[in-house]
């Protein structure tokens, strides 16, 4: 890993783990009000969803864009819990087929994508996600309609060495990167109502 890209997985990990601690403890807060009896109010309700909705994404952003040392491992069970938490109240449902635990490289791979497929289905749909004993991965996004930009996709295949990308897009950039580092090549097929992606 080169030295630009380690420091930004760095700083990615360093911001997740700043910002988990005290948004864990606004969650351990409004569950104490809840508990006493003073805290059962829309407005308090409001405060613990979007808590919890936070504190689920920066859990995933910390696999997605935080440092993955190679021999490090990842529970699957903490990754299955992260995106049932991610995703609860999202139109897209996740099904998460994997059965073991993972080297925190492939999870991190696995999770970029996972973001690619969110952007794509913007207006709700499935994702599964497989990996097989020969380690082979196999991501699945289906629904109604999916919004495919060329230029974002073919990022994944490095096609673009020096692609334009918004922060909002910026997993699609990431993905080509991590895969090379993984010496592993993404394969990308899609059709009018499914987007398949395999590494």
């Amino acid at each position: 890993m080169n030295n630009d890209a380690l420091l930004n997985d760095l700083i990615g990990s360093r911001i997740c783990h700043d910002l988990v601690n005290p948004l864990s403890a606004i969650g351990n807060g409004v569950e104490l009000l809840s508990m006493s009896g003073t805290g059962d109010s829309p407005e308090l309700t409001l405060i613990s969803e979007s808590v919890g909705s936070a504190t689920a994404r920066i859990r995933f952003f910390r696999i997605a864009f935080g440092s993955s040392t190679p021999g490090s491992r990842i529970g699957n069970s903490e990754l299955r819990s992260v995106l049932q938490d991610m995703f609860r109240c999202s139109r897209i449902q996740i099904d998460w087929q994997v059965t073991t635990d993972l080297p925190r490289t492939e999870a991190k791979l696995a999770s970029l994508l996972i973001l690619c497929l969110e952007s794509a289905l913007a207006w709700g749909g499935t994702i599964s996600i497989q990996r097989d004993d020969n380690e082979r991965w196999a991501l699945n996004a289906t629904g109604e309609r999916h919004k495919y930009d060329d230029a974002l996709w073919q990022q994944l295949s490095g096609a673009d060495d020096d692609p334009l990308v918004t922060s909002s897009d910026v997993h699609f950039a990431l993905c080509h990167g991590t895969a090379a580092r993984l010496d592993r090549a993404i394969v990308v097929q899609k059709s009018s109502h499914a987007i398949q992606i395999s590494f």
